[in-house]
Formats: C-alpha cells, sequence, structure tokens
C-alpha cells in the first residue's frame, strides 16, 4: 500500500529504518531483530543505502525480504549520488517487479573526492521528477530538514527547497533526526503557510551510547541539546554506557510521546538494526500496540 494512505485512520504510528546486513550471513539475525520489532506493527520500514550511495543492491534485496518475509510495507531508499539519469528508469522497474511501492528519494551524501550529484540529478527534486517519469504509480517521500539542511543559508531557503520537492511530485516526507520538538512544528507550520500540507513524519533517534552522539556531532549538523549533551556525559561518568542508554531512551521517549500529543501523525524511529532500545522507548511513551 501507499504510505500516505496508511496514515489515514488517525491513529499515531511508529515507522522503522533499517540498513541493509553486511552479507548473507548476518541475514538471519537481522530478520530476527525485525520480527522482535514487529511488536511495534510498524506502519512501514526504509530500507537505507549505504554512505556515498554504496548498497543499492543490498538495499532493494533487503526491502524485498522484508516485504515477503516479514510481511511488512516497505520504503527502499534511491539516490542521486552514482545514479545517473538514463538509470532510473530500469531501477524503477525493478522496484515494481519486487511489488515496491513506496520509495524515499535523496540526494544522498557525496562519498570522498566527489563534489556533486551527476548532471541531471544535483537535487533530490530532479530525482523525484525522474521517478515519475518512470511511473507515475510509484510513491515517493523525500527528506525533510527540522534543523535546516547544512548547505541552506536560512530556515526560509530550507523550507523552499522541501516544498519545491513536493512540487516536483513528492508525496510526503521524513525528517531527518532532530532533539527538538519545536523545529518540527515550525517547519511544518512554515511549509502550510507555502500552502503544502502533505505528510511530513518526524524522525527520532533513541540514543545508545555516548560514542554514538560524539560521532553524530562529527556527521551531522544536528544540534545537541546542552542539557542532554551535560546529562549524558554524566551518567556515563557515573554509570557508563548502561546509565547512558537510560538517559537516551528517557529523552526519545519524552519527544516521541510529546511529538504524538501535539498533533504528529506518528514517529520514525532509528534501531539500527537492533530491537530492544527501540521496543523500551515505545514502551516508555506509551505507545506499545495491543
Amino acid at each position: 500500500m501507499l504510505i500516505p494512505d496508511l496514515v489515514g485512520n488517525g491513529e499515531p504510528f511508529i515507522s522503522l529504518e533499517f540498513f541493509p546486513p553486511r552479507n548473507e550471513e548476518a541475514m538471519p539475525v537481522f530478520l530476527d531483530t525485525v520480527q522482535r520489532l514487529s511488536r511495534l506493527k510498524p506502519l512501514f520500514a526504509a530500507v537505507t543505502s549505504g554512505a556515498g550511495g554504496d548498497g543499492a543492491t543490498g538495499t532493494l534485496q533487503t526491502a524485498q525480504d522484508l516485504c515477503e518475509k516479514q510481511g511488512l510495507t516497505v520504503m527502499p531508499h534511491m539516490t542521486c549520488v552514482r545514479n545517473d539519469p538514463s538509470s532510473i528508469a530500469a531501477q524503477v522497474r525493478e522496484m515494481r517487479s519486487c511489488g515496491i511501492r513506496n520509495v524515499l528519494a535523496v540526494r544522498g551524501d557525496f562519498p570522498d573526492g566527489m563534489a556533486s550529484a551527476p548532471e541531471g540529478l544535483r537535487h533530490a527534486s530532479d530525482l523525484v521528477q525522474r521517478v515519475h517519469e518512470a511511473d507515475e504509480s510509484l510513491c515517493v517521500g523525500v527528506a525533510a530538514y527540522p534543523d535546516t539542511h547544512p548547505e541552506s543559508s536560512s530556515v526560509d531557503q530550507d523550507i523552499e527547497y522541501l516544498r519545491l520537492k513536493f512540487e516536483a511530485g513528492a508525496d510526503f516526507a521524513v525528517t531527518q533526526l532532530f532533539f527538538d520538538n519545536r523545529k518540527y512544528f515550525d517547519m511544518v507550520e512554515r511549509l502550510a503557510a507555502k500552502g503544502c500540507t502533505k505528510l511530513v513524519i518526524p524522525s527520532v533517534l533513541p540514543i545508545r551510547s555516548l560514542g554514538q552522539v560524539r560521532r553524530l556531532m562529527s556527521l551531522c549538523s544536528t544540534p545537541i541539546p546542552g542539557k542532554l549533551l551535560a546529562a549524558l556525559e554524566t551518567a556515563h561518568a557515573k554509570g557508563g554506557e548502561q546509565a547512558v542508554r537510560e538517559v537516551g531512551a528517557d529523552y526519545a521517549a519524552t519527544q516521541v510521546r510529546g511529538l504524538v500529543d501535539a498533533g504528529a501523525p506518528g514517529v520514525h524511529l532509528y534501531p539500527f538494526n537492533r530491537a530492544g532500545l527501540c521496543l523500551d522507548v515505545v514502551e516508555r511513551a506509551g505507545l506499545m500496540p495491543n
């Protein structure tokens, strides 16, 4: 089914993001993790591409396995990076032959030595347009940035880029992770002021370790609130990574509950191919399905 259609009942949902297992031998453990997370009755499962666009084949195969073996609605990622305009139609045909109806179109991160995406696929909006040209029935999601994209010069410019992705044919958006719920609702309001009220799904990252936070701080532009960082560092000093996990779970659960209570349609979670922390967060947030 198409993801926006699944949201129509008004009940808050959980969706999940996975990355393809490293090799075929890792697939049974991966599918066991997915099975454990099935308790959440996820609305859909997104499957990422590798850094710099690697892993496209693994992405589609993993999505197909989740669909066929776990019965999930899936949304593989498709990137501009390491693609070219002539390859999009073939990839879309392959997705449709696997029964896939939803895709997330993103520019992707540049690999070392690459400064821009190929001509004709410079922006996610270009990819959205080409996917629709290949198959108008495919439901296309895009990325949204509550903290603005690091290459945007202002919040207004970032909202305009998001609007352009919708104008190119995107059906919904999934945000990058953020830690301040006000940023999400401000983004949705600014988008609505431009006449666009399409579905925007907020994403939450349950923090599991101090090392994970430090990697985030070095790799992405998402600001971590000072109080949260201080609480994580204090927890690590007193109780190690298990104490950090507790702080992270509490913060994520509060964030998830706050989003839903304030009107978000649901929440997209990053399990990092592990089940325990996401199950804990949803339980703490009081959103565990019956």
